[in-house]
Formats: C-alpha cells, sequence, structure tokens
C-alpha cells in the first residue's frame, strides 16, 4: 500500500471514529487499562502507557476521562482483566487478515470474530497462517497540510531520534521505526511540536491482494465492518489493496 493510500485510509478511520466515539474510547480505555497493570500508573516511567495517551489524545478524547481510567487501573486490583489474543485467517480471493483483541470472555470474542470471517466468505486459519506475510512496525503517519517543517529537517529529526525509514508522499509523511524504537522516536517528534496524524506499532504487508470482483470486495468490506464493530477487537491489519 502507498503512503498515500495510507494516509487515506487513517483519515477514513477517523471519519469513522468521530461517528461512533463510544467505540474508540472503549478501545482506548482498555488499552490504558492493560498499560497501567503492566508498567505502573506514572507516565513518566511507563512508555506503553505514555504511547496509549498519545493515542487517546489524537482521538480527542477527553483529559478527564483518560485521567479516569487511569486512576481505576492503578487502585482497583478487582477490575477487570483482560487477556490480549490474536486471530489470523484469510478473506475472499485469499486476503490475509490479522486480528487483534483485548477480551474478557475468550469465548464470545472467539465466537464473534469467527462469525465476522464466516458472513465475509472467509475463515479464521491457525496461529501463525498469515503473520508472517507481515512486518511488525513503529508507523508515524504526518499529515503535510497539518506540519510546516521542511521535509529535510523533519527527516533529520525522525532519523537522529532512531527511525529506520522516512518517506515523502504527496500529502504526507510515513516514519518507520522498529517496535522497540518506536517510544523514543514518537517521542522526539512530539517534543518537537511535529502533529502527527497517527502514531502505532502495527503490521505492514510484504505484499497486497487486489480485489476486482465486486462480491469479493462486498465480502471483505462486510468482514471488516463486523470487526471494526466489535468492542473486543483492538486492531485489524490486513493486505487487502483498497
Amino acid at each position: 500500500m502507498s503512503g498515500h493510500s495510507k494516509f487515506a485510509n487513517i483519515k477514513h478511520k477517523k471519519e469513522k471514529n468521530d461517528a461512533k466515539k463510544g467505540k474508540i474510547f472503549t478501545v482506548i480505555g482498555r488499552e490504558i487499562a492493560v498499560a497501567v497493570k503492566e508498567g505502573g500508573p506514572d507516565p513518566d516511567n511507563n512508555s506503553k502507557l505514555r504511547d496509549v495517551i498519545a493515542k487517546a489524545k489524537a482521538n480527542n478524547m477527553p483529559n478527564d476521562t483518560i485521567e479516569r481510567g487511569i486512576k481505576k487501573a492503578a487502585g482497583d486490583a478487582d477490575s477487570v482483566n483482560y487477556e490480549q489474543i490474536t486471530y489470523e485467517g484469510y478473506g475472499p480471493s485469499g486476503v490475509a487478515i490479522i486480528v487483534d483483541t483485548l477480551t474478557d470472555n475468550k469465548n464470545r470474542t472467539a465466537s464473534n470474530v469467527r462469525s465476522a470471517f464466516t458472513k465475509g466468505n472467509g475463515n479464521v486459519g491457525t496461529p501463525g497462517c498469515v503473520s508472517y506475510m507481515f512486518e511488525k512496525k513503529g508507523q508515524i503517519l504526518i499529515s503535510k497540510e497539518e506540519c510546516e517543517m521542511d521535509a529535510d529537517d523533519l527527516m533529520m529529526i525522525a532519523l537522529d531520534a532512531g527511525a529506520e525509514d522516512f518517506v515523502e508522499e504527496e500529502d504526507s509523511f510515513e516514519v518507520l521505526t522498529t517496535p522497540e524504537d518506536f517510544s523514543q522516536v514518537r517521542e522526539a517528534l512530539e517534543g518537537e511540536g511535529i502533529p502527527m496524524a497517527d502514531a502505532n506499532v502495527t503490521m505492514i504487508p510484504g505484499t497486497t491482494v487486489e480485489l476486482t470482483s465486486e462480491e469479493d470486495i462486498k465480502n471483505i468490506q462486510k468482514t471488516l465492518d463486523l470487526l471494526d464493530d466489535d468492542d473486543d477487537v483492538q486492531e485489524v491489519y490486513h493486505n487487502w489493496d483498497e
């Protein structure tokens, strides 16, 4: 997928999220709970929590909602324990799909994910069946419209902070990092006041699949929409070239 389509996809996803804030806030709330349980409630000493807070702010989550989520996770030893489960499978015409979930009910989540695949004429596979087609990377997308900095200066800041690659596209810049260096690169850009359209550790496909059949496109969209609507689903990665 080109940087342009990645950025277009992010904008489209953000617009969808704006229409259903409840879903994205639920997703981020669970990520906050997991980050606090793993590394404590102090963002200064918990880089994972800092990253989730940055994601929350990028999605216009109110500060008091963020703070409430941190306090709740820190103060309630009996709060719900979320389990991270990843599902892999195939959509129509062999499109590879990875689904990351955080759940307090494995049976419910497994049933919902299988149903989403089945309704889109796909199927859930075994662990590892498609993940080898993807590479785990830190990915930061910066809108040219919102960033006034010169491309060369921006690239030097990113590379000096530890980024692996910097790509200039028609309407955006893409910064790629190893998963381990993602936090320090994101924080370096944040420290320079650079606005980020999206910043996540993500799964980037090595090759993409183009769908030409209207039926296949309808089916993959059905699967992705059903997964997007599920509160247990945190992220969905695929290699469909939209």
